[in-house]
């Protein structure tokens, strides 16, 4: 008769997204970590084999969550699984309950982990540049490199879920239950990066808000016509999705005592629009790139930094992107995304 045991792991959720594929490969490259895969859809076969269990489920079932909570020991959670910027602005009550009460059931697993085993649970939260809304494109220009405490005005709702969601992260690790008689300190140990847009040779960009760069060279690849729905002087931060990856494991590896805070900002690097089509035609020769900026989704990059100021990432855990302007390009998307489209 066999027996339900709880193992010790890492529970990463949204397990079948790009980061999700990135971060299994690395830490099943290290070795050491029991890896558990948590998505709505099966986990792509080619990871199966490097994860210790792979479940489909929905993180708002609660079934899911007591059978999480039964069966495994879990110490570091990576809580990639969102719904992202495009499709939360067509169904914003959709978003909060993925996005907010999502997040909120795994804060809560993660308490209850934390009593079981008696140490704080590591708890990733991938935050974004969309919690920032900077009220015009003159404001934009003079408020250079945005800190994190700046201009923390979202227009969307995907920049709301993100912003609450640090919010909440920053509660549960520091003030859960604070009136209670038997609070538990020190539950969680949350962690935050606000990414900027992430740049992937190996996924088809999807219609996000920031995928204009990606939509750019998928489209001069295959020799299709683009037409940019930004203006050519419209400049955010970016980066190479490989940089994303090493991002999230140099902050989970660092010591809680060298961490000054709870959300951090990153960057690579902010080339305009109008200099991502300038590589883009230098590469591919007959690229045809226009620039038709639509209104609404123009407003919302309008509220984006032109930068941010990420020194406080490079103080605390040694924060230094590993791709630039020139080698995301030139040894990462382009070779990449040209190998990806050849018959």
């Amino acid at each position: 008769m066999s027996e339900h045991i709880r193992k010790p792991g890492v529970l990463i959720t949204g397990a079948n997204g790009e980061m999700g594929h990135g971060l299994i490969d690395r830490l099943a490259a290290e070795g050491g970590q029991t890896i558990i895969a948590l998505d709505v859809q099966p986990l792509d076969e080619t990871l199966q084999s490097r994860c210790s269990a792979t479940i489909v489920g929905d993180i708002l079932e609660p079934r899911l969550l007591e059978r999480l909570q039964s069966e495994y020991e879990i110490h570091t959670v990576f809580h990639l699984a969102a719904l992202l910027s495009t499709r939360a602005e067509f169904t914003p009550e959709a978003a909060h309950r993925v996005n907010v009460e999502g997040t909120m059931n795994l804060l809560k697993l993660a308490i209850e982990q934390s009593r079981w085993h008696g140490y704080p649970v590591r708890f990733f939260f991938p935050s974004s540049i969309a919690v920032y809304g900077i009220p015009s494109p003159s404001m934009k220009q003079r408020a250079g490199r945005v800190k994190e405490i700046e201009w923390n005005a979202p227009t969307t709702m995907y920049g709301c879920n993100k912003m609450y969601c640090e919010h909440l992260g920053r509660y549960y690790a520091q003030h859960y239950r604070q009136l209670a008689a038997d609070r538990l300190i020190g539950g969680i140990d949350f962690r935050s990066i606000r990414f900027p847009g992430l740049i992937s040779a190996v996924t088809v960009p999807s219609g996000g808000t920031s995928d204009y760069a990606s939509e750019m060279l998928h489209a001069a690849a295959q020799g299709q016509r683009y037409s940019c729905f930004v203006r050519e002087d419209v400049r955010i931060p970016f980066m190479a999705m490989p940089d994303a990856i090493y991002a999230m494991l140099l902050l989970n590896n660092a010591s809680r005592e060298s961490l000054t805070q709870t959300v951090y900002n990153i960057r690579g690097f902010n080339p305009s629009a109008g200099e991502i089509r300038d590589i883009v035609v230098k590469e591919f020769h007959q690229a045809d790139v226009r620039f038709l900026p639509d209104d609404k989704r123009q407003a919302i990059v309008d509220t984006w930094p032109e930068d941010v100021d990420d020194s406080a990432a490079r103080r605390d855990w040694g924060w230094i992107p590993q791709y630039d302007l020139e080698r995301a390009f030139g040894q990462y998307l382009i070779p990449g995304i040209r190998n990806g489209y050849k018959s």
